[in-house]
């Protein structure tokens, strides 16, 4: 990195936290801190929801996803906009209503204080673990490509976000997140213009399309029922749309970037704009990572994108073995981009059909020449990271953008990092002063609670950047925050459509139900009994299922349940 690299990164982040802080540095009380005072337009609405989703792994991993996968991934996002509609409709108004802090408070009035507060736990939980992640990920990408530390990035990560939210609450989110998705935009369609630019004179943005698709990369929808894989058009409107409900409805860090909104309207239309731009958002991102697999066969690429890993086998006895892989892998490139340029300018279809098959071949060549990289990284460190799809785009960024760019996408990955990690310590402490707090120590002053929050904020930021420390890198960040969601969701979904419309099951059923359900639940996940996606569908089934049964089995001898359940 460059001078200038540093200056707009570090001036960046700098101005939003400034900002940030300065923006919202009067809280008169509780609803203040933590419902921004109830003034928020639907545009920031709609932008602060999509800046909570869209994290740093967003804009790390899903490049490179498409990368080795294709764009088959944008499938797990095809329910979201359904959700969008039922979450406008039924809970949006329930919420304002109510005028409730957080989501587990209409649990109370709906049951009890125990199912309000399993809930809320059970989102303390995934969520505590999720923040940690949010931050860990880019901390250990940009440490190993650049080779900053990773526990002195984890823990600066950290201390700005908690800067301005713990300073500033619901209000200080929202300001600071429409700043980041400002730079998040604007870095990508860089960062997108670029890559075009680079391609061969004749090669045009179709003609990249069409050679991403003669290698399998542009198939988007999969309508097979199969189990194995874990995204097709069916797992995304179902297990999709019960992922989103329960993300956008039921998990607090959602729930309160429309709670802040003015008016029922106001946050309605908030979530509408985020149903409406985020698949096509998704799909752009996708779409940058296609182009860099376009990119690259014109050009050279690592045989294996993850640094860390293969310094590893390169200090090792297999050093040898590895760089004869790296001159194999040097040839196939040089042949495969001259392919490339020929089937661009091919002009009957047997040429291209004929140049396709060699592509294909070559490619497959090649991704046998990453898998014998990986064996060897293995044999030279057992413990190594061999997954490699979180390092394509950032290795893109750093060894082809020009000076001040790098700079501006790495602010990009950052201030996702940053976004996502305030809508998380906001709510953690929300729902932690709200439902455990202040439901146990009742009656004090306002200033007390909002002080209570401030602590309570502080305090998670510090276990998100203790878990951000001890965390290990998986299979895929996207993934790994998704599955994590996953294992809750469905169940706390359930929970709340229980609620919501069958108002005659009452708390003592719902409350073993979801105990029950949460142990099976872990139990499938445990034991990789179907994909992550599935999960949420199941374990919404599973909870109302036995919550009915448990309804006819317990004795019916207490109608107060009933008669708030009519109310509400």
């Amino acid at each position: 990195m460059q001078q200038i690299d540093w200056i707009v990164l570090i001036g960046t982040l700098l101005f939003i936290v400034l900002y940030g802080t300065w923006k919202s540095r009067q809280q008169k009380d509780v609803g203040d801190y933590l419902k921004g005072g109830n003034t928020a337009h639907w545009w920031t609405i709609g932008l602060s929801v999509m800046a909570t989703q869209a994290s740093a792994i967003t804009f790390l991993s899903t490049p490179g996803q498409a990368f080795h996968d294709g764009m088959g991934f944008v499938q797990f996002y095809f329910g979201l906009p359904i959700a969008m509609v039922i979450i406008c409709l039924v809970f949006i108004p329930i919420y304002h209503k109510l005028k409730v802090y957080t989501a587990y408070e209409y649990l109370e009035t709906r049951f009890d204080k125990k199912t309000r507060t399993l809930t809320a736990i059970l989102f303390l939980i995934q969520r505590g673990l999720a923040c940690g992640i949010t931050i860990f990920a880019p901390s250990i990408i940009l440490s190993a490509v650049l080779g900053w530390n990773l526990i002195y990035l984890n823990i600066i990560i950290g201390v700005l976000v908690i800067i301005y939210t713990v300073s500033g609450g619901t209000k200080a989110v929202s300001v600071t997140q429409k700043q980041q998705m400002a730079v998040i935009f604007f870095g990508m369609l860089i960062a997108f213009l670029l890559i075009l630019n680079y391609l061969p004179l004749d090669i045009t943005f179709t003609k990249a399309l069409e050679i991403a698709g003669a290698n399998g990369k542009m198939d988007i929808l999969d309508f097979s029922f199969d189990f194995d894989n874990r995204y097709t058009f069916w797992s995304g409107i179902i297990g999709g749309t019960f992922l989103a409900l329960s993300y956008f409805g039921t998990d607090q860090s959602q729930v309160q970037r429309y709670l802040s909104g003015r008016s029922v309207k106001q946050s309605q239309m908030g979530l509408i704009m985020n149903g409406l731009l985020k698949v096509p958002m998704q799909f752009f991102i996708l779409l940058v990572g296609i182009m860099v697999f376009v990119f690259y066969q014109f050009n050279s690429s690592p045989l294996h994108f993850n640094p860390s890993a293969v310094k590893d086998v390169q200090s090792s006895e297999y050093a040898g073995e590895y760089k004869a892989l790296e001159v194999k892998k040097e040839a196939l490139d040089k042949q495969l981009a001259a392919t490339q340029i020929d089937y661009s300018r091919a002009e009957t279809e047997l040429e291209k059909q004929t140049y396709v098959k060699e592509i294909k071949t070559l490619n497959a060549s090649e991704d046998k020449l990453r898998e014998q990289s990986v064996s060897l990284i293995k044999k030279a460190n057992p413990n190594a990271e061999t997954n490699d799809k979180d390092y394509v785009f950032i290795h893109f960024i750093l060894t082809n953008l020009p000076r001040g760019l790098i700079g501006l996408l790495l602010a990009v990955i950052l201030s996702a990092a940053m976004s996502s990690t305030a809508s998380e310590l906001n709510a953690l402490g929300s729902t932690t002063s709200i439902d455990l707090y202040k439901r146990n120590v009742p009656g004090k002053r306002e200033k007390h609670y909002v002080a209570a929050s401030r602590g309570f904020t502080l305090l998670w930021g510090i276990i998100a950047i203790v878990v951000a420390c001890s965390a290990h890198l998986f299979d895929n960040l996207i993934q790994l925050v998704n599955i994590i969601g996953s294992i809750f969701y469905g169940n706390v979904l359930g929970i709340f459509l229980l609620a919501f419309f069958i108002k005659y099951v009452r708390s003592k059923a719902v409350f073993i139900a979801a105990l029950i359900t949460q142990v099976v639940i872990i139990y499938f996940w445990y034991i990789d009994l179907m994909p992550y996606l599935w999960l949420n569908v199941v374990g919404c089934a599973i909870v109302m299922g036995i919550a009915l049964l448990l309804q006819v089995l317990l004795p019916k001898n207490d109608n107060s349940e009933m008669k708030v359940a009519a109310e509400v």
